[in-house]
């Protein structure tokens, strides 16, 4: 028998195995695409269990859209698939519906550029929430397929055990707890260990074309999670140089290390055409208040490493019992080489505090601590323990010692963690049904393993022991059985406590039809605005069309934000969500001639389609675009947003009087038949007009701003009394009410017409206006002032245009007649540059490859 394929046992302290040099590599061969594949249905098949078992959407009636998954990812993917398919107002660069205008290329990197996100075409627009559910799931399936792939090019060993770990780590308590409702956060998870097998590549000098071009495709898809990933699978790559036998030499990892960084660098620059796009609009998107980093309990954190645990301010750990083991086998499994052990054992350790030290919290978050969950890269640690985990068991169940060393660990952990307050009534009974599953599992595979080796030692035939293929494969069973069901039931409990725990909108159901279905009537874009009002959940206008306010997007520009709240308009999420503003005078301002107002029927509800009697309401408002003279017309002075609005309109409409202060009872004078509207954005409580109802207000600042609202209409005495109900403090601002005249309104808005645009034309990111000739002053048009506006007008060289009270202005001498403004994102030609360097490097790279494979 030839060497290379002779059966040559070695002798180990605790068994004798099969070196990887020839059963390991058989059987990964013999594998082929089994594992992945199997991870892949596996955690699809469980990722639904768990749904169905929760009654969620789509296998049972409650609503899935808990927090931001319903107020921005699933309006912005319904969106997608308008813009997919030639649907929307705006293109690639420019999105009309939301905000008055905004960057919407930023928002495709951020929310909507992953190859996933493409599957939304293939559902009606009424199916989106089973659109975005099923690009949940593939995302989840994928990742599991790609760490079942990782594992097994790490080391060889058995397919099932491989395609087990895979499902485990895509249904990981950080999948199932963040990245189920951050869907673009899945994109890290498939890529964690695609970048590892990069590094591989990198590490055994393969695929140098191939692997920036997965690099690339995971800073595409989401870069904020492929940056975290990258520094994953930089610590893979670092264990693997000090650990594999293949680079023993220090020039050997000094040049896998130079490979990897340069697929790096290349992969990164292709993607820049994207990503310097949302770096520049994250500068100047609305800042949200500084975070400062507080650890979690040490109890809370070891507690997250157990099922049906749920919570933001601790790492969501949960990998499932029987992996955990397994992976706690790692140090102490004799039949690993010691310095793989150490390598990897080390790498974990350092890797779970790095979560809870400030100085690697914010290299993890690239510099600067987020709001909200601050252990958004917990995948990788995750991916890491699996990873220990299927080196303790590529080469068979560990033996006896460190199964009970790991038991034992495991053990410890649990009951140190029993006090944590993310425990779960059903924590410990299902972490005790994995556990019993996972003993019985090693203890059969042990069996198995031992009349395995008597076999191989007596060379007895096959077929006179067959208890000894049985045992594995019930050992396989079990273990899956053991994982599958602890995920499972982990999935429902986790869904049911965000349901009971945060914030949540509705499914999508008739008030939304009906509300689109209105705006698709009414819509005169560009001649003016549609305003569809609020409808259930947020992003309204980008759920049933229009082109309103309403906007919430991580790159909310701060103009816009800080525009909007200076004329009244109220936001949540600390000024990156503004909202729908119903005031005639904001409605003149931005041209929003047709404005839809919904009641609701019934009550909102988790398990119930929402309905409400939706009806529009037609206008006449200035133009899109207006021209304001050279000289501002004296109005109100102050900062109160019914001076704000004066101005920008250029008219005085509201009486704005000195209230007196009682008690809970303001008073003032107002003109008879004038409407009271009433301005405290930190104002959290109701106000109300004599003889009218109450009017809620929410302000709880910096979170949310209350907006402008009307009371009611002043009675012929002329007499104002508001009587308020507040919760809490009382916080008013100087000039709280305003008294609207909608005569001086109506007038003001005549002359705005009358002198404003002739015809107004809106091709893409483009807006064309004619105007009257002779034309003087300023051209104002009804669009927040973001970054990339540029402007002409006549024949003159566009430039940055001019802001007029927030707005996109433009000087008039009284010859042009034409004014034009055109957006283009910033970064777009410093990321095309840096992409075209990039792929002259990556040409380079594959031409020089195959000068050297000719040689």
């Amino acid at each position: 028998m030839p060497p290379a394929a002779e059966a040559v046992y070695v002798e180990d302290p605790e068994r004798r195995t099969v070196p990887d040099e020839l059963g390991g590599d058989a059987r990964r061969r013999f594998a082929g695409p089994r594992a992945p594949a199997a991870a892949a249905l596996l955690t699809a098949v469980l990722f639904c269990l768990a749904t169905r078992l929760s009654r969620t959407y789509p296998f049972g009636p409650v609503t899935r859209n808990t927090v931001d998954l319903g107020q921005q990812y699933l309006p912005f993917h319904a969106y997608w698939r308008a813009f997919l398919l030639g649907e929307t107002h705006g293109d690639a660069f420019l999105n009309w519906n939301s905000g008055f205008g905004s960057n919407f290329l930023g928002d495709i990197g951020t929310y909507l550029s992953s190859p996933f996100d493409l599957l939304v075409v293939l559902f009606p627009a009424d199916r989106v929430e089973l659109a975005l559910y099923v690009v949940t799931a593939a995302k989840i399936s994928a990742a599991a397929a790609a760490m079942a792939l990782l594992l097994l090019r790490l080391r060889p060993g058995p397919w099932p055990v491989a395609a087990a770990l895979g499902t485990a780590y895509a249904l990981s308590g950080w999948t199932l707890g963040n990245g189920a409702t951050v869907p673009m956060w899945l994109d890290g998870l498939v890529a964690f260990p695609l970048l590892c097998l990069v590094g591989e590549w990198a590490r055994t000098g393969r695929r140098p074309v191939l692997g920036p071009l997965v690099v690339a495709l995971a800073w595409i898809a989401n870069f904020y999670t492929a940056y975290m990933a990258t520094l994953g699978a930089a610590v893979v790559l670092l264990v693997r140089l000090l650990t594999a036998e293949e680079t023993a030499t220090a020039r050997q990892r000094l040049a896998a290390a130079l490979r990897a960084a340069r697929g790096v660098l290349i992969g990164v620059g292709l993607a820049a055409p994207l990503v310097v796009v949302v770096f520049l609009a994250t500068k100047v998107a609305d800042p949200t208040p500084e975070t400062t980093f507080a650890p979690a309990p040490w109890t809370d954190v070891l507690a997250r490493l157990l099922p049906a645990t749920a919570s933001g301010a601790s790492p969501a750990l949960f990998i499932g019992t029987p992996a955990l083991t397994l992976a706690l086998t790692l140090p102490f499994n004799r039949a690993v080489a010691p310095r793989v052990r150490a390598g990897w054992t080390a790498a974990i350790v350092l890797v779970t505090l790095s979560l809870q030290w400030e100085p690697t919290h914010l290299l993890w978050h690239a510099g600067a601590s987020p709001n909200g969950n601050p252990y958004r890269q917990t995948f990788v640690l995750c991916g890491l323990l699996l990873i220990a985990a299927w080196f303790s068991a590529a080469r068979g169940v560990p033996r006896p010692t460190a199964l009970l060393a790991g038991v034992v660990l495991l053990g410890a952990l649990a009951w140190t963690a029993r006090g944590s307050v993310d425990i779960d009534r059903w924590t410990f009974p299902a972490f005790g049904a994995a556990v019993l599953l996972a003993l019985a599992a090693g203890l059969l595979a042990l069996v198995g393993d031992r009349r395995n080796h008597a076999r191989v030692r007596t060379d007895q035939a096959r077929d006179r022991r067959p208890a000894a293929r049985v045992l594995p494969v019930l050992a396989v069973v079990l273990l899956v059985a053991g994982q599958a069901g602890e995920a499972a039931v982990n999935g429902k409990r986790i869904e049911e406590q965000q349901r009971d725990k945060v914030a949540w909108s509705p499914r999508i159901g008739p008030w939304h039809a009906t509300a689109a279905a209105e705006v698709a009537r009414a819509d005169d874009w560009p001649r003016h605005r549609t305003d569809p009002g609020e409808v259930p959940g947020g992003n309204d206008v980008l759920l049933v069309g229009g082109q309103g306010a309403d906007y919430y997007s991580s790159l909310t520009a701060d103009v816009t934000s800080r525009t909007l709240a200076s004329l009244g308009f109220g936001y949540y999420a600390k000024g990156r969500h503004p909202v729908s503003l119903d005031n005639p005078v904001a409605d003149a301002l931005f041209s929003i001639g047709t404005r839809l107002r919904s009641r609701p029927t019934e009550p909102v509800r988790q398990d119930a389609l929402p309905r409400a009697t939706v009806t529009a309401t037609t206008t006449p408002v200035p133009p899109l675009v207006t021209v304001r003279p050279p000289e501002r017309p004296a109005t109100h002075p102050g900062d109160s947003a019914f001076a704000r609005q004066e101005r920008l309109l250029g008219a005085d409409v509201y009486e704005l009087p000195a209230p007196s202060r009682t008690g809970r009872t303001l008073t003032a004078r107002c003109p008879a038949g004038s409407q009271v509207w009433f301005w405290a954005p930190e104002y959290k409580g109701t106000a109300a007009l004599a003889g009218e109802r109450p009017v809620g207000f929410d302000g709880r600042p910096p979170a949310v701003r209350a907006p402008l609202q009307a009371l009611g209409t002043v009675p012929a005495s002329g007499a104002v009394r508001i009587d308020l109900g507040p919760q809490g403090k009382v916080r008013l601002p100087r000039e709280p009410i305003g008294c609207l005249v909608r005569a001086r309104l109506d007038s003001a808005v005549r002359q705005l017409t009358a002198t404003g645009a002739t015809r107004v034309r809106a091709d893409g990111h483009t807006v064309t206006a004619e105007l009257p000739p002779g034309s003087e002053g300023v051209a104002v048009l009804a669009a927040p002032r973001i970054s990339g506006w540029r402007c002409s007008a006549g024949d003159a060289d566009a430039r940055p245009p001019r802001a007029y009270e927030g707005l996109v202005a433009v000087p008039l001498d009284g010859r042009a007649s034409t004014v034009s403004c055109s957006f283009r994102p910033p970064g777009l030609r410093l990321g095309g540059a840096v992409g075209a360097a990039a792929l002259l490097a990556l040409a380079t790279t594959a031409l020089l490859h195959r000068r050297r494979a000719r040689r």
